[in-house]
Parts: C-alpha cells; structure tokens; sequence
C-alpha cells in the first residue's frame, strides 16, 4: 500500500460557473490516483479540457466497433483478441452454432459477458441458461460449451494466471458491492444429464496461449453432482441495478463489479434520480492517472459519447484527459437528465494496455480522436 504524500489546499477560484448561467463556464476535471481510492483534486479550467486542436503518436484514444468483426471460430479460446496486457485479454466471440468441442482455459479465470442473444452454457458444474447482459464466471480449468437458441456475442475478459474476485467493501464508495446471493449457479438438471452421450469429444485447451486438444470417447460433462464452494455463476446487469435507490448519489467508483490483481471490470447501469436537470454533480472530465481504460457500449444512449453506438468500444490510454464529447456536453452535460439510460462494461488496468493490430481496418474507428478537436469552438 502505497503512503501517499497528501496535501490538502485549495487555490484560486474553485467554484463552478454554472455553464447556464451568464457568466463564462469553467469546466472542471477531476485528478485522481490509485483508481480514484487515492489523493485527488479538482482543477477548474477556462477551457475544455479535451479542447486539443491536433493530437499525434500512439497515445491516442481509439474506438472500435465490435459489431462489424466476422463471425466464429467455432472455438472461442481462438475468437478474435483485440486488447491484452501481461496479465489480461479481451476477446470478441460472434457465434450463432452449437459447441460440439468443450473449452478450458488453463491460462486463468475468463469473464463472459453476453452482448446479445441467449442459450444453455453446459460446464463441469451443469446446465446454465443464458440471456443478452449476463455476466457467466467460469473459473480458471472449466469445461464448457454453449449450445446458442439465437446469434450470439461475447465479450471474453481473461484474468492471466489470475482470479476474478469481489470488490473489498472497504475500498468501495459507500461501501456498496455485490451481493453475492444475486449470483445465479448451474443445475444437474435434465437437460444437462441429457446432453451426456458416448459419442467422442474434444476438450480445447489453452495454456501460455497455445491450444491442444484432448479426445475422450465420452462426454466429460458427465457429472452426477458436485459441492463445495468453486463454482461457475452467474449475475445480470439487471440484478445489479437493482441495488441501487433512487435519488442515490453513486460515484463511478461504486459501479465496480469484479476485480483482479491489476484491473477492474465495473458495469454503468441506467442511474435514476442521480441529477437534477441543470445540475451536474460528477466531474465528467477527469485524469485517471494509474490506469488505461476500456469501455464496451452495450446499449442504450451512451451519456458522454456521441456516434457511439451498442456494440462499439473505446480505449483512452493513461497519459492524458478523458469527457464528453462537445455534442454531448451540449445535449446532456449542461443539462443533466434525472435518468439516463446505458449500460456499459468498463475494464480500469493498472498495466499498460495493448491494441491487437490484427483487428480488421473496417473494425476501427480512425477519425475518433477527432470528435473532440473542435471543442472549445462548439462549446
């Protein structure tokens, strides 16, 4: 635990100017370490502070639109890597077929989180039924496999030789985490014991990045039953939600969700009561000093992103400042709505994270650093 050097004082003018009023606005940007759990201060600027004019070199912020990559591989340990660090992997899964191979992931513990569609997701555990904006926890070395009733989309978040935990209570705003008993957990059930067959199967298994394969001539989902406290489980953005009160205050340190040793995964649920229309409460600009951040959009209007659609994602380096669009300062910033309505999956890594520059040109978003050289003329 790092004994940080803290400083409490103030300078200047360190009050708001309302941007309805009559006086000129200043735009306020929250600093912050460690996560925003460590020192922090406010800075209020004259200008916007994502205003740049030009911005060069591989910091860039990037935007990439998931939708558009192609279907497959039938084997998600294969499906297309598009962010990864030392300790962690993202990948995006497009898959309408039924698994006749079972996956195992020797390397760590994997987040699946189910952009669309549903299913039945069979494991050493038993049966689990699926629906679009589930998150399904399979512990590092389970088996399993999806047999999809509709097209279906993954976003695969892989902790490396790593495990995927739950917020300390301690170190949460307001104290607020999961609560465990909305998990949901596979059953032996009859359609898992009826999916038990002779026939051969094929395990896929990945370690150091590399797959092998082994062949039973069983199915090795053939569990008659299990306990203890391992287990594959499951929880929605829905059960979260409704955690929340309305008019609850909730800063964006309370929507962490799941956590490893150098990242978190945090879910952004519809907030409801949270402003007052004028009134903006989070600094939405802000310096997230210690860590990169990546956010998939999985659906409804994104509050601080214009032509940002479900299905896209972005990914905004450390190093630099991070807000709202100039269209979307306008439309929703100014004016905050009492409800706003999105969900989205953000990853916070304290290693330095890496775009996969196999990602299909058609798939990124070029001209994304661009939306904000404009501001301080929009604004």
């Amino acid at each position: 635990m790092t004994n940080w050097i803290r400083l409490p004082n103030s300078e200047g003018d360190c009050v708001g100017a309302s941007a309805t009023g009559g006086e000129r606005p200043t735009y306020q940007r929250h600093v912050g370490r460690a996560g925003f759990q460590g020192p922090s201060a406010q800075i209020f600027h004259r200008h916007p502070p994502v205003g740049w004019a030009v911005f060069e070199g591989p910091l860039r912020p990037r935007a990439f639109d998931l939708a558009k990559l192609a279907p497959g591989p039938a084997c998600p340990l294969q499906a297309r890597r598009f962010l990864f660090s030392n300790t962690m992997e993202v990948r995006y899964w497009k898959t309408d077929a039924k698994m006749h191979a079972l996956a195992r992931n020797a390397d760590g513990d994997t987040l699946l989180f189910v952009h669309h569609g549903e299913g039945s997701l069979f494991c050493d555990y038993g049966h689990l039924p699926y629906r679009d904006g589930d998150y399904i926890l399979l512990p590092r070395g389970t088996a399993w496999r999806v047999e999809p009733s509709a097209p279906c989309e993954f976003l695969l978040i892989e902790a490396t030789a790593d495990a995927f935990g739950l917020p300390d209570p301690k170190t949460v705003a307001g104290g607020a985490t999961i609560d465990p008993m909305l998990f949901t957990l596979p059953r032996i059930d009859d359609a898992f014991r009826a999916q038990q067959d002779e026939a051969f199967w094929e395990i896929h298994i990945k370690r150091k990045g590399q797959v092998s394969t082994l062949t039973y001539p069983y199915n090795p989902l053939d569990a008659t039953g299990w306990e203890g406290d391992l287990c594959v489980a499951k929880v929605n953005w829905r059960d979260l939600s409704q955690q929340r009160n309305a008019g609850q205050k909730v800063p964006p340190a309370a929507y962490c969700t799941f956590v490893a040793k150098t990242f978190s995964v945090s879910t952004f649920i519809p907030k409801v009561g949270e402003g007052v229309s004028g009134i903006l409460r989070v600094p939405f600009y802000h310096s997230n000093e210690d860590f990169d951040e990546f956010v998939f959009y999985h659906r409804g209007e994104f509050f601080s992103r214009g032509e940002i659609r479900a299905g896209m994602a972005t990914f905004h380096p450390s190093g630099f400042p991070h807000g709202p669009h100039p269209k979307s300062y306008q439309e929703k910033m100014i004016k905050a709505p009492v409800e706003t309505d999105e969900i989205a999956v953000m990853i916070d890594s304290r290693d330095v994270l890496s775009v996969d520059e196999s990602i299909p040109d058609g798939a990124e978003w070029k001209a994304y650093v661009k939306t904000w050289e404009k501001a301080q003329e929009t604004l």
